[in-house]
Parts: C-alpha cells; structure tokens; sequence
C-alpha cells in the first residue's frame, strides 16, 4: 500500500497521529505569526484573554478527540496532564515577567521572544520527553524516582516559599557577557546585530538584550521541564499522551502571559498548591502498590488533582481581592 507507513507504529503510536498533531501545531504557529501578529504590536489583556480562550478550548478538544480514539482511561490522563502542565507553567510566568523587567523588554516585543522561545520549547520537550520514554520503558524502577523527586520537590516548594531568582547573578547571563559581544541598548526587533567594534573598529556581531532574554526563557523552561516532565511521567507513561499534553499546555502560554503578568499578585496561593498536586502525583505510585492496585484510577487522580489547584486559585482570588494591581512587567524596576 502506497500510504501503509501512516499505519506503521512510532512510539506506541501510529504515525498518521503522530503527523495530524504535529500538523495541528504548525498550523497554530503559522497562524499566531502570520495572521495575529504579523506586525509588533503591545498585546492587552482582552486580546490575551480571547488568544488563551482559543488555546485553551483547543487543548482541550485535542483531550476530547484522545478520549474517543484511545478510550476514557487515555482521555482521562491526558486531562490530568493537560491540567497539570498549564498550572506549572502559571508559575511560569512570573519567571518570564523578571526576565523581561531585568532586560527592560519593550511590551511589543515581548510576543517575539516568547514566540520564538516556544518553538525551542517543543524541540526540548520532544527530546526530554523521548528520553524519559526509553529510560522507563527500558528500566520500569525510573518511575520511583521520578515519584520521589516530584515528592521531594513538593516539599522543597513548600519549604522555600515564594523566593524570587536573582536574574542578574545567573551564571548564564554573566557568561555571555564575557564572552560575546552585547549591546546595552535594544535594537527594535532584531535579536543580532552589526556594529563597530570598540577595539578595533571593524564591524562585528552584538547580541542584543532582547536575544538574552529569548535565552533566559529557554533556560527558564528546562528549569520548569525537570518538575513538569517528571510529573506527567507519573500520570501515565503513553509518550503521545505525554508530549500532547505537554505541549497543548505550553502553545498557549504566550497568550496567556500578557493576561496573567498584570495580575500575578492574584494567584500568590497558587505556589503551595501546585507543591501539594506534585506530592500527589508522586506519592500516588507508592499508594498504587500499597494498595495492590496495577495504577490510580485516572478519573480519581484528575478529580484529585483538579480538586487542588481549584482550592488554590479560589483562595488566591478570595484572600487577594483587595490587593491593588502590581505593575506590569516594564514597570518593575529593574535590579
């Protein structure tokens, strides 16, 4: 047959899901770039709001269609991981909203870097992703240790609290400055650009700050993939239901930031709920075997862990309501 190879197996997968979702993806990206923000321009809160709308009620379609080809117990987890990613990558935001304060990034161009960051973020997550695949289906005790880590994490964030990063003392940064040419001021859009060297006069490459930034981001989401891919991990181990999930989550993650950085001071009690669902999920393996159970039900562990971040973002809304709004993102001052 001249089309059999869609039918061939990848992944535990055939490859003609594998091709629409991929599909879907670009079809996305080219739209957000080429029709919404073909031109920069500073994105508000409604048109953030209506963007993440779109991304969100995508994702979860995408759930639904998972839940009538591979079955209740499928649909189920990847809601679980669908839910679990965008909650993560809430706190996500406020890392970004200090990069962007730090490297004073004008708001019209805010959009570029983040969508240029998502697009390192699919490669990333496609090859952590892989490579948690193969470790666990090659070593089925991985598992624990991913349940361990996402416990000890938990705890860790409980512990630490709301601790800011000091983006300024990031080696990172600290090593791009010494070992490449950065300019100081921005350059409108462009992540490079030439200019004369102070030494020699000679025109040569200068990394802008607005490309310093587009790294930060990229750091900033390994960071985050170290608790989130674990965590998926520990719902289910089905790679596609894993990076679709993962990746639903995070599509629409540039939307949403422009609605969310202008009111992060409302979700300060989202942290300690987001350590409480990352002890669940760990823990859960461990009760799976203390009970004799071959898994966690998959609709006790979504209602869990909904359940959660729910009470979280309630009581967030409830004990902020009064709170003034913090400043945008170009507001904060800069350290």
């Amino acid at each position: 047959m001249e089309f059999a190879f869609l039918f061939a197996d990848w992944l535990g997968k055939p490859v003609w899901m594998w091709l629409g979702f991929i599909s879907i993806v670009i079809a996305l990206l080219v739209f957000d770039l080429g029709v919404l923000h073909r031109d920069n321009h500073e994105i508000e809160v409604r048109e953030s709001l209506i963007l993440s709308s779109m991304y969100i009620t995508l994702g979860l379609a995408f759930g639904g269609w998972v839940w009538w080809q591979l079955g209740a117990e499928s649909g189920m987890n990847y809601l679980t991981g669908f839910v679990v990613e965008k909650t993560l990558a809430l706190d996500n935001v406020f890392v970004i909203a200090l990069i962007f304060s730090f490297f004073a990034v004008p708001r019209k161009y805010q959009h570029r870097v983040l969508f240029w960051g998502i697009l390192g973020v699919i490669v990333l997550r496609a090859i952590m992703i892989g490579l948690g695949a193969t470790l666990v289906s090659q070593f089925s005790w991985v598992l624990y240790i991913f349940a361990a880590f996402l416990v000890i994490t938990g705890i860790k964030m409980l512990w630490i609290g709301d601790k800011e990063p000091e983006i300024g003392n990031n080696p990172v940064v600290g090593f791009l400055r010494r070992r490449f040419n950065v300019t100081d001021e921005h350059h409108g859009q462009d992540f490079f650009v030439k200019k004369p060297d102070p030494k020699t006069g000679k025109l040569v490459w200068f990394m802008t700050p607005l490309f310093m930034a587009l790294v930060m981001v990229e750091i900033a989401d390994v960071i985050f993939a170290v608790d989130s891919v674990p965590a998926i991990f520990a719902i289910t181990t089905d790679p596609f239901i894993v990076y679709t999930s993962n990746i639903f989550a995070i599509l629409g993650l540039r939307a949403l930031y422009f609605a969310l950085a202008a009111m992060i001071h409302r979700f300060q009690y989202l942290k300690p709920a987001l350590a409480i669902v990352l002890i669940f999920i760990g823990s859960k393996i461990f009760v799976a075997d203390l009970l004799g159970l071959e898994k966690f039900p998959a609709a006790l562990s979504l209602g869990i862990t909904f359940a959660i971040i729910a009470s979280g973002v309630i009581w967030s809304l409830v004990k902020t309501r009064s709170q003034p709004p913090h400043a945008g993102p170009e507001e904060l001052p800069r350290p």
